[in-house]
């Protein structure tokens, strides 16, 4: 993704996630897919609802600004059980692009993250 896209996306995000009573544990925008891995704060946290409104309204900047789709019309989505720790999917949406062989160091690539830790690649 695009610098500008993705700056974009990440104000939505930051947005949509206050406005909706989500904590964004980590982010991963990939050439072609994003990764998220979100908690609902509270028993009114919807997640369809906060997937829609966050695709809702990157897409529609998108198509103003782009003159072209940014997202599928569906997603998949994982709910994470007992046994799997919050922080081992936060490292390994953080490690996706290092796998992929897209940077040799994660705390070099510029579209991954999180809202709740400062420093993901040393967790």
């Amino acid at each position: 993704m695009h610098d500008e896209v993705v700056g974009a996306a990440l104000n939505a995000l930051r947005s949509v996630a206050d406005q909706e009573r989500f904590s964004v544990w980590a982010y991963c925008f990939m050439p072609d897919h994003v990764h998220l891995l979100v908690e609902g704060l509270d028993s009114d946290s919807d997640m369809r609802r906060f997937v829609s409104v966050f695709k809702q309204k990157t897409g529609y900047w998108y198509r103003r600004t782009h003159n072209g789709r940014l997202w599928s019309s569906n997603y998949y989505e994982h709910v994470l059980r007992g046994d799997e720790a919050t922080i081992a999917v936060t490292k390994y949406i953080i490690q996706n692009p290092l796998r992929r062989g897209m940077v040799e160091d994660c705390g070099t690539y510029p579209h991954s993250g999180s809202f709740e830790f400062d420093d993901v690649c040393s967790l």
